[in-house]
């Protein structure tokens, strides 16, 4: 099941195509990341796709693949480019990360457990496990 989440806690169960790109629209001051996780019992790990709207207008885009060591980000100016990768991803689509230059951020986690060092984009109050 998808969850999306904002910085506002407003949390939607099973977004719709239009309910993410209003989500993600509605990016601003105060409201500045929005995150969809996958939540699948039989899949171990946290799977999720996060934006942040940087306060030079510009995007932050993480996602991660169940475990630290396959959490990466990467940086754009286009709105256009993150819905197509958050619908992309929520979608399963296999070609949902080109157009991106793609960075590991893996060395951010302590491999021992799995907590960040610092934070990239913060997680809404409540979250279960951090980015």
């Amino acid at each position: 099941m998808l969850i999306a989440t904002n910085e506002r806690g407003h949390v939607v169960k099973r977004p719709s195509t239009p309910a993410v790109g209003t989500m993600l629209a509605n990016l601003g001051r105060g409201n500045a990341y929005l995150i969809l996780d996958r939540v699948e019992e039989e899949q171990p790990g946290s799977w999720y796709i996060q934006v942040l709207l940087r306060d030079n207008n510009s995007y932050q885009l993480e996602y991660r693949d169940g475990s630290p060591q396959l959490h990466f980000w990467t940086r754009t100016i286009s709105q256009e480019k993150v819905l197509a990768a958050l619908l992309g991803w929520a979608g399963g689509k296999p070609d949902w990360r080109e157009g991106f230059m793609w960075k590991s951020i893996a060395e951010l986690f302590d491999a021992s457990c799995e907590t960040p060092r610092p934070s990239v984009v913060p997680r809404p109050s409540g979250a279960t496990e951090s980015p």
